[in-house]
């Protein structure tokens, strides 16, 4: 969505994940699948969204990082591992990880 994509780049994060989380993402699964590719970009984003923002709890990143391998398994599955929509989850995977190593050490 252009919408949620523009709150995250603003850092309405709240805004963001409230649109995906309980909006766009259920709707989109129910109407086009989970494997659908508009529906993985949204679990990306919420994905990001959960992330991203700067008071992320715990909890957040762990549902953030647990949606993102998903998004990556299934973008994996249904468009290849070479895709550049498959290599983009991947790094935001493993920025997610990162994030989670940094935060268990300090």
């Amino acid at each position: 969505s252009n919408l949620a994509h523009s709150l995250i780049k603003l850092g309405h994060w709240d805004e963001a994940t409230t649109l995906l989380r309980d909006q766009l993402l259920p709707v989109a699964r129910r109407s086009l699948g989970r494997d659908d590719d508009t529906c993985l970009g949204l679990g990306h984003r919420l994905a990001q969204a959960l992330c991203g923002h700067p008071f992320a709890t715990l909890e957040d990143l762990d549902q953030g990082m647990s949606l993102m391998q998903d998004t990556v398994q299934r973008r994996r599955r249904v468009l290849g591992p070479a895709h550049p929509r498959t290599r983009g989850s991947e790094l935001a995977l493993s920025q997610i990880r990162e994030l989670l190593e940094r935060r268990a050490h300090s």
